[in-house]
């Protein structure tokens, strides 16, 4: 069963290919098709090489718990009824110094407000997963390896 999506980012042109990878359950990320530098969020033209469009590639959807934090009433209305929830930043194994946002859940398709906040733990080895929500598109979530 489809989870609630509370909020959803827009699709369009610029982050397409990643809700496509997202569908397939592939985690996608831009290249630099100048420096090889990885680019996310999606964007236009590269931050490194701006005269180069950025390519696509396949990451392995692993990294670390680089931060967290773990967001109280009040909150804007779609999220309040999950509160208190974790907010994770993951630092991708093929470039630490690109992090992604999501949460950290206990297990496939479980809530966002799943797992116990007195256990995650920086640095703390996480694999991304993707759940069907209502949305158009599945949503990114984490899992400890």
């Amino acid at each position: 069963m489809a989870s609630q999506a509370p909020l959803t980012p827009p699709l369009d042109a610029t982050n397409a290919f990643f809700w496509e990878g997202a569908r397939q359950g592939e985690l996608r990320v831009q290249c630099c098709a100048e420096t090889g530098r990885l680019i996310f969020p999606p964007r236009v033209r590269s931050p490194w090489g701006a005269h180069a469009e950025p390519n696509w590639t396949v990451v392995c959807g692993q990294g670390a718990i680089w931060s967290f934090a773990i967001p109280h009433p009040p909150l804007i209305p779609q999220f309040s009824a999950l509160s208190p929830y974790n907010v994770i930043l993951v630092a991708l194994d093929e470039d630490p110094t690109l992090r992604m946002v999501g949460n950290l859940v206990s297990c496939v398709g479980a809530a966002i407000n799943s797992f116990d906040p007195e256990e995650i733990q920086i640095g703390a080895r996480v694999r991304v997963v993707f759940e069907e929500t209502d949305a158009e598109f599945p949503m990114p979530r984490w899992v400890l390896i």
